[in-house]
């Protein structure tokens, strides 16, 4: 999997184990930051990027929203295992739909979906709010194998009459699909009540007695009720018929919305007008929304039972799973390592490595693995100082030995590459503000000393 929990340093002084993913885990992973900058390009309050231009998504009404639609289509095609689905439904109308296939169970199908469409410049609330959160959740588990099928659907033309969910539902009916369930986000981002009064973090779920819905509603507070999360339910029955939901109640399926309270008059009073900015959300309850829908959803999916750790004894790397098919990569390159793919490896040189394995249809990756004493003298940390850690905008670097220069490449949890420079003697800082909080690893490289130091950005 590329999203990954843990580096760790691997000694070769006996053994080590990396564990797999939990449900608890994955909602863990769910990252402020990056719903944060979601919710602002997709808002128009930054710049972003969409087929290789810099862009502003300023307005998403129906007429006017092609670029939206781009952005979507682009975000979820550069994640893993899922098939996209560009449907025009009529001249303007475009529902963007990405697939991920159970490896168990294909043909069950649980819907995660938000409106994409606004009815004016930003509405960061309605609904950008329900796109991030799809995004998100997206990104997150699409590197798992999951039994059943889930559809990560944005709909078009919500806001003139539910066009794009109606359209949708209507053509999974008269195909029959088994659709058990689809979990529609609608504005989920306000919480105007002070924090620590009541009603604070309180969210509605409106469901109706149509198919399954009421089951919906009790496995969702099962998932609130067995994992921690800062949130109050309010249940809404009979729910509003005034989003996306409704087109699946009108063909049979079970269906709900989950966002912010209008039940409790907690709903933006900035509702379908420009002044919808992210600057009024709540995004630590923005936050704990999503978490919550992404523990559901999973829930319902069902991660395999895949077994995707590495053990480590005297030098020896092995996946702990027992499988088919084995390939081991460089992860700084992005490279399989040509000729290793059996259950062990034997690493040759200081890097970043994991495993791929593949057990029947489903393929994941291992957590990466940093070795760093092998063939080169080690960094230490009376050689060099690293501090302060935990860091908020800007790493220092202070050593003993007069080294000419330093290489440094500071590495992501994901085993990504998301900075590199190389210090003079005149210069010992490397700043990281632009990055999100979390946990980084940082390789230095001076003259034939090499060293790797954990990192906490707060």
């Amino acid at each position: 999997m590329k999203i990954l929990l843990h580096l760790v340093l691997l000694l070769f002084l006996g053994s080590l184990t990396v564990s797999a993913q939990s449900i608890q885990d994955l909602i863990d992973q769910v990252n402020i930051e990056k719903l944060e900058t979601i919710l602002n390009e997709f808002s128009g309050e930054q710049s972003s990027s969409v087929n290789g231009n810099t862009v502003t998504i300023l307005n998403r009404q129906q007429a006017n929203n092609e670029l939206a639609a781009d952005y979507l289509v682009e975000r979820l095609s550069a994640m893993e295992k899922l098939s996209i689905t560009d449907q025009a439904f009529n001249t303007n109308g475009r529902n963007i739909i990405a697939t991920q296939v159970g490896t168990v169970n294909p043909e069950s199908v649980y819907i995660v979906c938000a409106h994409y469409d606004s009815t004016a410049n930003y509405c960061a609330d309605d609904n950008a709010t329900g796109v991030a959160a799809v995004l998100e959740i997206a990104r997150i588990l699409s590197t798992q194998c999951l039994e059943n099928t889930i559809v990560y659907a944005l709909w078009d033309e919500e806001e003139i009459g539910l066009l794009g969910s109606a359209y949708y539902a209507a053509q999974a009916a008269a195909n029959a699909d088994a659709i058990l369930g689809v979990l529609n986000i609608d504005m989920m981002g306000y919480d105007g009540d002070a924090v620590g009064t009541p009603g604070d973090n309180q969210f509605d779920i409106d469901y109706r007695d149509i198919a399954g819905s009421t089951a919906m509603k009790n496995d969702i507070i099962s998932v609130l009720n067995t994992y921690t999360f800062d949130l109050k339910v309010v249940e809404v029955n009979p729910g509003t018929y005034s989003s996306d939901h409704s087109s699946f109640w009108d063909q049979g399926y079970s269906a709900l919305l989950v966002g912010e309270s209008w039940e409790t008059n907690d709903q933006t009073p900035f509702y379908h007008s420009s002044a919808d900015r992210v600057a009024t959300l709540d995004l630590p309850y923005f936050h704990e929304m999503v978490k919550l829908v992404l523990g559901y959803m999973v829930t319902k999916a069902e991660l395999v039972a895949f077994e995707n750790g590495v053990t480590s004894m005297n030098g020896l790397l092995t996946a702990t799973q027992n499988a088919s098919n084995y390939q081991w990569i460089n992860v700084e390159t992005n490279t399989p390592i040509l000729g290793e793919t059996n259950q062990s490896f034997t690493p040759l040189a200081n890097g970043i490595y994991a495993v791929e394995i593949s057990l029947g249809s489903c393929t994941e990756q291992s957590e990466p693995i940093v070795v760093d004493n092998l063939g080169v003298n080690t960094l230490s940390t009376e050689d060099i100082r690293v501090y302060p850690n935990p860091v908020n905008d800007e790493i220092r670097l202070s050593y003993s030995e007069n080294f000419e220069s330093l290489k440094l490449k500071l590495y992501d949890v994901s085993g990504k590459l998301v900075k590199e420079e190389t210090l003079s003697n005149s210069k010992s800082r490397l700043s990281i503000k632009s990055l999100p909080k979390g946990i980084y690893f940082l390789k230095v490289v001076a003259s034939e000393k090499s060293g790797i130091f954990k990192i906490i950005k707060e």
